[in-house]
This record gives structure tokens, sequence and C-alpha cells, in this order.
């Protein structure tokens, strides 16, 4: 599934910035919750907020949501 591909890059690029969460939430002006959402698979961001995700992260939001090679989507 996409979306848990996403989650886990996106764990996996908050860990590696050393970021919390919480700060992460607080960074681009969602909540903890939604945060873990996120992660878990559980919630597509809207565009914004997958755009403000990868800024914070220093990734672009293909790295962090992307579908993936043409060869996955067949």
């Amino acid at each position: 599934m996409v979306q848990e591909q996403g989650g886990f890059t996106v764990r996996f690029a908050r860990r590696a910035a050393g970021l919390t969460q919480a700060e992460l939430a607080a960074e681009v002006g969602v909540s903890r919750q939604t945060i873990i959402s996120i992660e878990r698979g559980d919630y597509a961001p809207s565009v914004y907020l997958a755009l403000g995700i990868a800024r914070k992260l220093n990734a672009t939001v293909e790295e962090l949501f992307g579908a993936g090679t043409q060869e996955d989507e067949q």
C-alpha cells in the first residue's frame, strides 16, 4: 500500500532529523495525533501539509509520499 510506504518514510526521515512527533507537529502546525496517523498510514495529508512536512524533513513530497516505480504501479 502506497500510504504505508509513505508513513514509514516519514517516520524514518523524522527520526533521522532528530525530531519527535510532537516537535514535527508543532513545526507544521498540526497535532501530534495527525503525525502519528500519517506515520501509521491512516491519514493521507493534504498537498499543503505534505509540502510542509517535506520541507521540515529536508526531503521532497515524492520521496516521502511517492508511489514508487512504474513497475510497482502495474
